[in-house]
């Protein structure tokens, strides 16, 4: 049985999904939080298996909820929220504070039809996911990596694949970075394909890391990204051939689209060692083996460790194929990028 605490001002929205988890027998609703205070006091007293949290909340916000129970009561929360642009911003917020996934609340159309299965199916998902005590003021020490030599000769650009928990994880790398950074960085996150949640990550994360980000555009040089972020758009493969950056609607890889392997396949191809990848905490096993042929093509590869990464699993997949060529720490991922600069 999934033991669930719902968290949700509106009675409307509060009462959609109540209605669509009391479907499943396996899920049984142990509480009902109107306030994100309320929602800290109900996790610590229920220990509820999982949460789905609302972003905005009276007395304290869905932020502000899931930095306290993450420190104090860690459990797995589902974001549901409005894809309202300011809501959609807040909701990053809240996944790199340590939410694993997001859903949007119903829209009143068509696809009310099959919210309820949706959310079902993202609670079970989320259930599985072990998460860890996260600190806003004390954070997991991180032992220092060794030392490094500086940028290797040639080098031209930087690619990095994540999915759960690669908001938080992308921030904290890009943040550390130095300002005049000057190789491109192509990015594939696993995201909602929802148009204005799309707009509001690229929007949230340049805000995060000050530092220009975008979505790629087909037929752009790969050279023009320099010391730009140039993010896989929502649907679409991000590739590169001939020096150019291409996007496709190709067929799904491991359910991805887009799919981390295509990205870096495509630049262990086009790049062989004058290229670096990274590929950071994520359900499943996208970009494992693209990571592999990055390396084979002589690429320095790196994989986000266990200790750090919300999901250890495509992590654990590139280490188990011999694809890391070091496996680290976040803020040891960064330090190895900001040599290159």
């Amino acid at each position: 049985m999934i033991r669930v605490l719902v968290v949700e001002d509106s009675l409307t929205v509060r009462a959609a999904l109540r209605a669509a988890l009391t479907l499943d027998p396996g899920v049984e609703i142990v509480g009902e939080a109107v306030t994100g205070a309320e929602a800290v006091d109900m996790c610590r007293r229920l220990r509820p298996d999982v949460i789905t949290m609302d972003v905005m909340l009276p007395v304290m916000s869905g932020l502000q909820a899931t930095e306290q129970i993450m420190q104090t009561c860690p459990t797995p929360i589902l974001v549901v929220s409005s894809a309202a642009r300011r809501e959609a911003l807040g909701t990053y917020d809240v996944l790199a504070a340590g939410a694993v996934d997001v859903l949007e609340k119903p829209r009143g159309d068509a696809s009310d039809d099959t919210w309820g299965a949706r959310l079902r199916t993202a609670v079970k998902v989320v259930s599985r996911i072990k998460v860890v005590t996260r600190r806003r003021t004390a954070p997991m020490p991180e032992p220092a990596p060794a030392p490094m030599p500086g940028r290797p000769k040639g080098t031209q650009l930087v690619v990095i694949g994540a999915s759960t928990g690669g908001p938080g994880a992308i921030t904290h790398i890009l943040s550390r970075l130095p300002a005049g950074f000057p190789l491109p960085v192509l990015y594939v996150q696993h995201l909602s394909a929802n148009e204005v949640f799309a707009t509001a990550f690229t929007d949230w994360l340049a805000g995060q890391v000050h530092r220009p980000v975008a979505y790629a555009t087909g037929g752009v040089p790969v050279s023009a990204g320099a010391g730009r972020v140039i993010v896989a758009p929502p649907d679409r493969h991000l590739f590169v051939r001939g020096g150019m950056l291409h996007l496709s609607n190709g067929p799904e890889r491991h359910s991805c689209r887009p799919s981390v392997d295509t990205l870096f396949e495509s630049v262990a191809d086009a790049y062989g060692p004058s290229a670096v990848g990274v590929l950071l905490t994520g359900m499943g096993r996208d970009g494992a083996a693209g990571l592999l042929a990055m390396r084979r093509a002589g690429a320095r590869t790196y994989a986000q460790d266990e200790a750090t990464s919300v999901v250890y699993g495509m992590p654990r997949e590139a280490v188990l194929l011999g694809a890391a060529g070091e496996t680290l720490p976040l803020t040891a991922i960064a330090e190895r990028l900001a040599a290159l600069g």
